[in-house]
């Protein structure tokens, strides 16, 4: 096995770890409060002093408030909104009873704010706790991811240990969902009593105020014993993207370190400018667009990617990351926790740090000497921080370098997700094609198991590029002289990826995604256009047949396609045939009637396919509506094995002659079935023995 090989294997056991699918699971359900959040911070934070001046003043600060408030109800709470999420992510994957749901997301947000609550020792030695809403936003990721796991999961295991022996509390009177929420007392308890042990034992152990704490000074400890220089900075900025890649905020967590290290060299350097490394140094050459340099990763995606959903991420995402604040791109692609990124993750800041530490230390780049708001964007940061076009210029660089950096690993992310997603269509098609019978009148886009966001991706795609994705097979209609009559235009949908699609399922997503009298319009419009390609192999006369759904053919809308159609094609001349398929979807009320007439009288010839002698084929025939009749394939296929198949077939071509009707079979296959139709007659033939489906050059 190569290293390619290699790389392709690991990602791929990784992505079907558990951790990793519930962490971007919930991560992914998390991108509309992440979107609000950071266009709420970007008006909050537009680093332009008239602006703030304007935002803080008009109407006595009123677009501030709001501002802040949508800011402190998303952002600010954000590990709340991560903790119920990647709960919910979690239970949805393992939970076989979605009934315990709810008890494991309760459990979880009861261990989060357990976790991310401040213990102070007062003088007189009693306990005093404190839960700030510093401690619920961004910073308390990695509680989040914690809590979200560990509590569910403990809570699953205790669930199913209550649930096999029965000790669940069921009150005389009580309604059954009040029953059902007092099943999960004990495990939401239980889970609750454990995390507080956990966070008492570690502030008793450590002497720290909390959980989060204990982080904390553990790298501060690290880093006083670090000697100042290139590499203490060095190491800073490769544990703060690990800690991101993981879940943690490196740059809350490591806050205090860049205070006691690096923020009070910007005063020093104001007097004598001697440091290299300042906090303005940080946010202006390594953190552009936020961590991992990730303005960079967002170049590279919108140049280079060739994924429709990456970049209208990238899209949503880059006017936040303008202003260095990029949770949407962190959370959204995502990058926690994915092997295909952590390389350039770590790699472009490091990169981008030790380029601008040399630059600045080599006299090439003034020295910093300016603060410069953390919002700042890229080269006005840079030129606002060395009072030099030299600061902006290496702010460029580093970007440049940063994309040649990613670039390869979105071409390869790109690359991974093709081949995920060819392994989840012939998983899907296997699922659909096993239970197309039972999913013919069941949504597939609303099925509620793993195959419905699949289906709603297929669906989404299909829309998206539905006219210059359709092509169209024609099979050739033949006469028992052997003349070519007609064909009948078939749909093909070529989907970029999985090449073309199964016939029945495109139909089947178009009608549930609301598209599908666009689609046969569609059809219709390539028919005509090939038009002279037809003509040319099967002859002038063959008259082109199209599929035209029961609930579409009487719609004011395709009326007036039709309408519009004749006035620019003239479609007595074009020889076309509407086959109305699904008829039991068609009506028979005057207007329907009318409708059918007018195309009629416009110059197309009608046709029912799929007819037998049921009640719904025989009402087509009462008001002359119909030009030819398309047997149903079931008889024909059933000529040689079951004699009512003949005598059914044979009632209706007395019938369609009586009527002067045309009657065509499909599914012919073989001279015995030929002969037979003939003999019952029926002269008109569609099937393998004359041709498959093919397409025209």
């Amino acid at each position: 096995m190569g290293s390619k090989e290699r790389l392709v294997s690991f990602v791929r056991k990784t992505e079907q770890a558990t951790i990793v699918r519930v962490i971007r699971s919930g991560l992914v359900n998390m991108i509309p409060i992440l979107i609000i959040g950071a266009f709420a911070l970007v008006i909050n934070q537009f680093p332009i002093q008239g602006y703030q001046d304007f935002i803080t003043t008009f109407l006595n600060g009123f677009i501030a408030k709001l501002s802040d408030f949508v800011n402190k109800a998303t952002f600010g709470v954000l590990s709340v909104y991560m903790t119920y999420s990647i709960s919910r992510s979690y239970m949805k994957l393992k939970a076989d009873d979605k009934s315990v749901h709810g008890g494991a997301v309760f459990a979880a947000l009861s261990s989060f704010f357990i976790l991310a609550g401040v213990y102070l020792t007062t003088d007189n030695g009693a306990w005093e706790t404190s839960f700030s809403i510093a401690n619920m936003g961004p910073k308390s990721m990695f509680l989040a991811l914690i809590t979200g796991i560990g509590a569910s999961a403990l809570y699953l295991v205790l669930d199913k240990f209550f649930r096999t022996r029965k000790r669940y509390i069921f009150t005389g009177g009580a309604d059954r969902e009040f029953n059902r929420m007092l099943a999960t007392l004990f495990p939401i308890a239980i889970v609750v009593v454990v995390f507080a042990f956990v966070n008492l034992s570690v502030i008793a152990v450590f002497g720290v105020d909390s959980f989060r704490s204990l982080l904390i000074e553990a790298f501060d400890s690290f880093f006083s014993i670090l000697p100042d220089g290139f590499f203490k900075g060095f190491m800073f900025v490769l544990l703060s993207s690990t800690l991101w890649f993981f879940g943690i905020h490196g740059s809350d967590t490591l806050e205090s370190v860049m205070e006691k290290t690096f923020t009070v060299h910007l005063a020093e350097n104001q007097i004598a400018p001697t440091h290299v490394l300042t906090k303005e140094f940080f946010d202006c050459f390594v953190l552009m667009g936020g961590c991992g340099a990730a303005i960079c990763l967002l170049i590279a995606i919108l140049i280079f990617s060739k994924s429709r959903a990456r970049k209208g991420l990238g899209y949503t995402a880059a006017l936040p990351m303008i202003f260095n604040i990029n949770e949407l791109m962190v959370f959204g692609l995502p990058i926690i926790l994915n092997p295909i990124m952590l390389i350039p993750f770590l790699l472009t800041p490091l990169v981008c740090y030790s380029a601008a530490y040399l630059a600045i230390y080599a006299g090439i780049v003034p020295m910093i000497t300016h603060e410069v708001v953390w919002t700042t964007p890229v080269v006005l940061g840079g030129l606002t921080a060395t009072g030099s076009f030299a600061g902006a210029l290496l702010q460029v660089f580093n970007i440049a370098v940063g994309v040649l950096i990613y670039f390869p690993f979105v071409r390869l992310l790109d690359r991974q997700s093709e081949e995920s997603m060819k392994r989840n269509y012939a998983e899907f098609m296997d699922y659909f094609r096993a239970n197309e019978a039972a999913l013919a009148s069941v949504k597939i886009t609303t099925l509620g198991n793993i195959y419905e966001d699949f289906a709603k991706s297929l669906c989404a795609d299909i829309k998206h590029r539905l006219r210059d994705k359709i092509v169209l097979a024609y099979q050739p209609q033949y006469d028992y002289e052997g003349k070519c009559i007609g064909v009948e235009a078939l749909l093909r949908y070529n989907h970029h990826l999985h090449g073309v699609l199964y016939p029945p399922l495109v139909v089947k997503l178009a009608e549930e995604g609301g598209f599908l009298p666009e689609m046969e319009e569609a059809v219709m419009l390539k028919a005509i256009a090939d038009r002279e390609k037809v003509a040319a192999k099967f002859g002038k006369d063959a008259v082109i047949s199209v599929n035209v759904t029961g609930t579409t053919v009487i719609t004011p809308r395709f009326l007036q396609f039709c309408k519009d159609l004749d006035e620019k094609e003239n479609v007595k001349g074009l020889h076309l045939c509407i086959e109305v398929t699904e008829q039991a979807a068609l009506s028979f009320s005057e207007e329907s009637i009318a409708a059918l007439k007018t195309l009629r009288e416009m110059g197309f010839t009608l046709a029912i396919d799929d007819f037998s002698m049921g009640q719904t084929s025989i009402n087509y025939l009462k008001d002359s509506l119909f030009d030819e009749i398309k047997l149903d394939g079931s008889l024909v296929k059933g000529l040689s094995t079951h004699e009512n198949c003949r005598q059914i077939i044979s009632s209706i071509t007395q019938l369609a002659s009586t009527l002067k009707l045309t009657v065509l079979a499909e599914f012919v296959e073989t001279q015995e079935q030929r002969a037979v139709l003939h003999e019952i007659g029926c002269d008109c033939y569609q099937g393998y023995l004359y041709s498959p489906a093919v397409f025209l050059k």
